[in-house]
């Protein structure tokens, strides 16, 4: 279950999640993101603090929505470490050529 509380004032939007970030409740997150962007482009917060889990369809919408330009806050240990994987990702390792 994801509680997704909105907020919107004249110069900033925010979405304050609760609970598990996974399956229904992605397309949940989507609707709502579309739903507060206008044409203003304000900026929008995307507080995870009350995140207890992130799947991985979970995890690419964030993706998106940072890459939008979303700012994503953090603060348990998962949390924290998923935001920070999602805005440094690592370079794939390749096997090396040994022959």
């Amino acid at each position: 279950m994801l509680k997704i509380t909105s907020e919107k004032q004249r110069d900033s939007a925010r979405l304050r999640l609760e609970g598990s970030l996974t399956g229904p409740w992605v397309s949940e997150l989507a609707h709502e993101w579309r739903n507060i962007q206008s044409a203003d482009e304000v900026p929008l917060v995307v507080d995870l603090t009350g995140v207890t889990f992130v799947g991985e369809d979970g995890k690419e919408l964030l993706k998106r929505m940072w890459r939008a330009g979303a700012r994503l806050i953090a603060t348990g240990c998962c949390t924290s470490h998923l935001v920070e994987e999602i805005m440094h990702p690592r370079p794939m390792c390749l096997p090396s050529d040994e022959t």
